[in-house]
């Protein structure tokens, strides 16, 4: 690919990849920043880009995965910064409110811990570690197909556990619920 033909790859992909960029990572500096280390990788790849059917569908995946890492980066913060920031109040909510999450947070950890095995391995690999279905599969060995279904099942489980306990705290009954 030419000096030419790629500066037109740019001009036509930017506001794309832009676009994707932005809508995962909420940040218009990362964001640029995220389309321009695709575009150094486009270039590096040099000839080994004519050989792609859609350099567009790549550019996609690549900003994509980009992102993806980004956002995982930020999302391993260190022990010291989690417990600063446990102890900080950058909404301004309410004691309560904050004592409430902190509840809550412990609920929904206890009912993942009572998930049988598959499930409760399959909801920590994706929601909290993070995890690809791609990753999962690997770890797991199990087709991609059946770990949607069982992380389907396991949030479901999460979901009516978590519900059951909100509506007990609310004192409503089993009876007053099935009219809700």
């Amino acid at each position: 690919m030419s000096r030419d033909d790629f500066n037109d790859l740019v001009r036509h992909l930017s506001r794309k990849l832009y676009g994707y960029a932005f809508r995962i990572l909420r940040n218009q500096e990362e964001a640029e920043d995220a389309v321009q280390e695709v575009f150094i990788r486009l270039w590096n790849l040099g000839r080994k880009l004519d050989e792609y059917s859609s350099i567009e569908a790549l550019s996609v995946t690549m900003i994509k995965n980009y992102c993806i890492d980004q956002f995982r980066k930020k999302k391993h913060l260190d022990h010291e910064e989690l417990t600063k920031r446990d102890f900080q109040n950058p909404d301004n909510s309410s004691p309560s409110d904050l004592l409430e999450n902190r509840e809550s947070d412990a609920i929904l950890h206890s009912i993942i811990d009572q998930l049988p095995d598959i499930y409760k391995a399959v909801i920590i690999l994706k929601e909290i570690e993070g995890l690809s279905y791609e990753e999962i599969s690997d770890k797991t060995e199990q087709n991609i197909n059946t770990l949607r279904v069982t992380l389907s099942r396991a949030r479901k489980m999460i979901r009516e556990e978590y519900n059951k306990y909100q509506y007990a705290r609310r004192g409503i009954k089993e009876v007053d619920r099935k009219v809700l």
